[in-house]
């Protein structure tokens, strides 16, 4: 019998070969030795400082995805040690971003749980000699931190007794001391060449409103002090980190070392990075305070639910995040990729619908003029579960003015004079003459149709090169649309020149709101809901949508460079 915990680099899916990530390599190692016991325990675990952006949505795929491979479990645990950046607004945001992306946690927690904890494992590590209270400031801290190539200078405070340390770090949580006048830092080594072994800061004072804990607390732990200790007490096995945390793991390890506790293991792996993409919080929130986007979820932005509001699936996020699986040195994915894997879930779910975003009034002159038909057209050729509906057609429709050239270029198969065109689910029609405005411009089009070649008839099996969408200007429904283009027009919106920031690379032209018209059909689609419009792109009813005022965002075309480029 095959031993289900291998270690070899493939796995068998569905008859095929699949190769293993070098985390799960690690893991299924893991389980081989029973390091853990067999088990598998990850969690994610995100600042409730801002929204998630589509960096998140992978860390949140891989945690929860290994947990759900493994038979394990996977905690949401927020990392709420800054009460001056962090909110419930944030907190509620990322519990419905990570519920929509399709996953459940096995406990939500909290680092502010473990305050109590933490404060005696700090006293623990005063006992042992392993930290003291210092009285200089940040920037005299930063000045004796030495550089790579240099040693930093000892603390004078760093040889207080054990009874003085322990005495001036319950007065700190006593509150005794203003901001900044006094920190918890750990005795490690001021030479070591990891610049964070430099006798790291482990608790700072803050008179700050926590947004669980009010005003219980005013000293809180640093970060690199009360992630690895709240592993340790949720008992993870694999605390999965991304690339820049490599660098911190050794005073992980040494903090869970000298505290004799449960020792999970730190994996890190590369961070995402999208072309054309910004995705530090910090600058996403200043685009949000200085209205340059509309919020959290303008649908320009890399967040989670920007990406909803725009049309994005779950099912697509996911897809990506399995495409691009995990690496242990930094890339960067082409937006693309991102575009491609919405396509391929929308194509398959999506109602299809006819929409003219550019109008050109077209008149058949030869159809009767009170006369009206319902045709039939195909839902989803993709899913034929799906039927069909019927669109209203008439004497008078709009078309796209792209699919008309008055003097045709080589190759261009849509409607010219004296050309052929089949209507899409309609008739086969010619072009006879064009009507223009005394400043040149189009005004109509005149055209007849062969009654003969309706989508169905015998004779509908005539051939023509190019077919065109349509609606019926009598049963036309004007809405407004949406069209969204990348907001950074730079692939590495980071790179700046001199005296410049991030800002000066954003697109202008990044949103485009147009009033286009679409079949009846089209009222009755729910908010949320995406549809693609026939040979355009998919669709989104935004949630700004009215009884009296129809919006769809444009989620994605139809077409990419991804695709193009076979990648």
């Amino acid at each position: 019998m095959e031993d289900s915990n291998k270690t070899n680099n493939t796995e068998q899916t569905s008859g095929e070969s699949k190769s293993l990530n070098f985390i799960e390599l690690i893991i299924e190692e893991d389980i081989r030795t029973e390091k853990y016991g067999k088990r598998v325990h990850t969690r994610f675990p995100p600042e409730p400082n801002g929204y998630l952006h589509i960096g998140h949505a992978k860390s949140i795929c891989l945690n929860f995805g290994l947990a759900k491979k493994y038979g394990g479990k996977c905690n949401l645990r927020f990392d709420d040690t800054n009460p001056t950046k962090e909110d419930t607004e944030y907190v509620d945001s990322i519990k419905e971003d990570v519920k929509w992306l399709g996953f459940n946690w096995d406990g939500e927690y909290y680092a502010s749980d473990y305050f109590e904890t933490l404060y005696e494992y700090a006293v623990t590590l005063i006992k042992k000699g392993k930290a003291y209270v210092c009285d200089l400031t940040q920037e005299e801290i930063a000045a004796t931190r030495g550089t790579v190539t240099t040693a930093g200078s000892v603390s004078p405070y760093a040889q207080r007794s054990v009874d003085e340390n322990i005495d001036l770090f319950a007065r700190m949580r006593a509150g005794e001391f203003i901001d900044g006048s006094k920190v918890l830092r750990a005795r490690i080594d001021m030479a070591s060449p990891n610049m964070l072994m430099r006798d790291p800061i482990l608790y700072r004072i803050l008179h700050a409103e926590h947004h669980r804990t009010g005003n219980a607390w005013c000293i809180y732990p640093m970060y690199d002090f009360a992630h690895g200790q709240c592993d340790s007490i949720e008992h993870i096995t694999h605390s999965i980190c991304t690339l820049e945390f490599e660098v911190h793991r050794p005073l992980y390890e040494w903090f869970i070392q000298e505290l004799e506790i449960y020792a999970p293991q730190q994996i890190e792996f590369a961070r995402l990075n999208i072309n054309y993409t910004v995705m530090s919080k910090r600058k996403l929130l200043s685009l949000v305070q200085e209205n340059v986007v509309n919020g959290w979820d303008d649908q320009r932005m890399p967040t989670i639910c920007g990406l909803r509001r725009r049309g994005y699936t779950p099912e697509s996020l996911q897809n990506f995040a399995e495409i691009i699986s995990v690496a242990k040195r930094d890339n960067v994915i082409d937006v693309s990729l991102l575009e491609h894997c919405l396509r391929e879930d929308l194509n398959k779910k999506a109602q299809r619908i006819m929409a003219v975003l550019q109008p050109i009034k077209l008149i058949l002159t030869n159809y009767p003029e009170d006369k009206e038909e319902l045709l039939d057209a195909v839902n989803n050729p993709e899913d034929a579960t799906t039927g069909t509906r019927k669109v209203p057609f008439s004497r008078e429709l709009y078309i796209d003015q792209d699919d008309f050239m008055e003097i045709p270029q080589h190759k261009f198969f849509r409607l010219s004079p004296g050309n052929e065109v089949r209507l899409k689910s309609a008739y086969i029609i010619r072009c006879v003459d064009v009507i223009k405005n005394s400043d040149g411009s189009i005004k109509e089009l005149h055209c007849t149709y062969d009654e003969n070649t309706r989508t169905g008839m015998p004779e509908s099996n005539r051939k023509v090169k190019g077919t065109i969408h349509w609606v019926s200007a009598k049963h036309a429904v004007e809405f407004e649309a949406r069209l969204y283009d990348k907001l950074f027009l730079p692939e590495n919106p980071e790179m700046v020149a001199e005296g410049e920031d991030f800002r000066s690379n954003l697109n202008p032209d990044s949103l485009k709101i147009i009033t286009p018209y679409a079949e009846p059909f089209i009222k009755n689609i729910a908010v949320g809901a995406i549809v693609q419009f026939e040979r355009t792109g998919y669709f989104c009813v935004d949630i700004d949508s009215t009884p009296k005022q129809l919006i769809l965002n444009k989620t994605v075309g139809l077409k990419g460079a991804w695709q193009k480029t076979g990648k």
